[in-house]
């Protein structure tokens, strides 16, 4: 199997916060097995890496046999998720269990040679896109905050819904991050690893070609904080700064599922928006395709006669 070079990068670049000392006996089994499943399975890759590096971990310190077969049995697994339980939600041990799971299933087809079985019905989206209306209701309670709230707002409404980016790379997003190759040309992300230029989508250009100026060298949302990140960083921010009654709360989850749809539903190669994404492969995507509605006969023809010569 070949993986893009950014993937593999990030695999191979992989090391836990605050690593134990048992992570460099682990590590190469860990990276072995992301390696071998994240183009079968619809989640990123770094996801990947914590959830079943958590898993080798736990497994090493519980004096378990360090194989792979050892770590995904079903005695295993629901020892280690329960283990979790006092420190994380009780909707991300249910998670973590269904990664390794569905990392088990892909590891074994793999191993057999076979692709992985079709399944009968789609996975729930994490992050259902905007309508239409929400997001532009979003876009217009934004404008009229006050200050920085205002500031910050469109920071999130930008980088979600216009270049697609992660919470993460979102917290870490400034001012320079952001630049135009030419006076008239598009505004292109550049602080964030991708196989193709990220360009921002025409809605958003000019909001936030703005904010990155006023940002100058500080970071777009939150400019006044200490650290780069941390988990409740926009989570708290939002919990503050709610919209008015009918409109839904402000995730980046979702700002970036609303730029993945309106990319596929305007029927771009799915490998290219993939690329620009930062996912592992074009089958990441399948759980949003029952989102975008099926091509009209006038498009679909148009589609395949292709351009005169």
């Amino acid at each position: 199997m070949v993986l893009d070079p950014v993937t593999s990068a990030k695999i191979t670049r992989y090391r836990p916060r605050a690593a134990q000392p048992a992570w460099e006996e682990v590590a190469p089994l860990v990276r072995s097995v992301v390696a071998a499943t994240v183009i079968a399975v619809p989640y990123d890759v770094e996801r990947l890496l914590h959830v079943t590096g958590r898993l080798a971990l736990w497994a090493e310190a519980a004096g378990s046999e360090r194989s792979v077969d050892a770590w995904l049995r079903n005695e295993v697994i629901d020892a280690f998720v329960l283990s979790r339980a006092g420190d994380i939600e009780a909707s991300s041990v249910r998670t973590y269990r269904t990664w390794l799971l569905r990392v088990r299933d892909a590891l074994a087809w793999s191993e057999r040679g076979e692709a992985a079985p079709a399944r009968m019905h789609a996975d729930a989206s994490p992050h259902q896109p905007y309508t239409e209306g929400e997001l532009e209701g979003l876009r217009h309670w934004a404008t009229h905050l006050p200050g920085q709230q205002k500031t910050d707002a469109l920071a999130l409404l930008g980088l979600g819904a216009g270049l697609g980016l992660t919470p993460k790379e979102v917290a870490a997003s400034r001012g320079p991050d952001l630049r135009r190759p030419s006076a008239d040309g598009p505004l292109l992300h550049q602080g964030v690893d991708r196989l193709v230029p990220l360009v921002a989508r025409a809605a958003w250009d000019a909001v936030l070609g703005e904010l990155a100026d006023l940002a100058g060298d500080g970071y777009m949302f939150r400019p006044r904080r200490t650290v780069e990140y941390s988990k409740n960083l926009i989570g708290s921010w939002s919990l503050i700064h709610r919209p008015p009654q009918g409109l839904p709360e402000l995730s980046v989850g979702r700002l970036r599922a609303t730029w993945i749809v309106e990319l596929m539903r305007a029927h771009i190669d799915h490998h290219l928006i993939a690329q620009a994404a930062g996912l592992a492969s074009a089958a990441s995507l399948a759980r949003w395709q029952h989102l975008v509605p099926p091509i009209d006969d006038a498009t679909a023809a148009r589609l395949l006669r292709g351009p005169d010569r």
